[in-house]
Protein backbone atom coordinates (compact mmCIF):
# COMPACT_ATOMS: atom_id res chain seq x y z
CA UNK A 1 0.00 0.00 0.00
CA UNK A 2 1.35 3.42 -0.89
CA UNK A 3 1.83 6.01 1.60
CA UNK A 4 0.63 9.86 0.68
CA UNK A 5 2.37 13.10 2.15
CA UNK A 6 0.47 16.60 2.65
CA UNK A 7 2.52 18.91 0.58
CA UNK A 8 1.94 22.02 2.60
CA UNK A 9 2.76 20.19 5.97
CA UNK A 10 4.56 16.93 5.75
CA UNK A 11 1.87 14.48 7.25
CA UNK A 12 2.07 10.74 6.36
CA UNK A 13 -0.81 8.98 5.92
CA UNK A 14 0.29 5.44 5.88
CA UNK A 15 -2.87 3.03 5.14
CA UNK A 16 -1.04 0.03 7.23
CA UNK A 17 -1.35 2.05 10.64
CA UNK A 18 -4.24 4.32 9.54
CA UNK A 19 -5.63 6.75 12.00
CA UNK A 20 -7.23 5.42 14.87
CA UNK A 21 -7.85 8.38 16.96
CA UNK A 22 -9.91 10.24 14.06
CA UNK A 23 -11.48 6.50 12.93
CA UNK A 24 -9.96 5.37 10.14
CA UNK A 25 -8.72 2.00 10.52
CA UNK A 26 -5.49 0.00 9.19
CA UNK A 27 -6.09 -0.98 6.26
CA UNK A 28 -7.62 1.93 4.85
CA UNK A 29 -6.26 2.74 0.97
CA UNK A 30 -6.02 7.15 0.79
CA UNK A 31 -8.24 6.82 -2.27
CA UNK A 32 -10.96 5.29 -0.30
CA UNK A 33 -11.02 7.97 1.92
CA UNK A 34 -13.87 9.88 1.05
CA UNK A 35 -13.36 13.33 -0.60
CA UNK A 36 -14.15 15.96 1.92
CA UNK A 37 -11.39 14.29 3.84
CA UNK A 38 -8.91 16.64 5.03
CA UNK A 39 -5.06 16.45 6.27
CA UNK A 40 -5.75 16.01 10.58
CA UNK A 41 -3.18 18.15 10.70
CA UNK A 42 -3.20 21.04 8.70
CA UNK A 43 -6.94 20.85 7.54
CA UNK A 44 -5.35 20.70 4.01
CA UNK A 45 -7.98 18.84 1.71
CA UNK A 46 -7.10 15.67 0.30
CA UNK A 47 -6.11 17.02 -2.89
CA UNK A 48 -2.57 18.69 -1.05
CA UNK A 49 -1.77 14.91 -1.20
CA UNK A 50 0.62 13.36 -3.54
CA UNK A 51 2.52 10.07 -3.49
CA UNK A 52 5.24 9.30 -1.10
CA UNK A 53 8.26 8.31 -2.33
CA UNK A 54 11.07 8.57 0.83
Amino acid sequence: MEQWICVICGYIYDPAVGIPDAGVAAGIRFEDLPEDWICPECGSPKSAFEIYVG
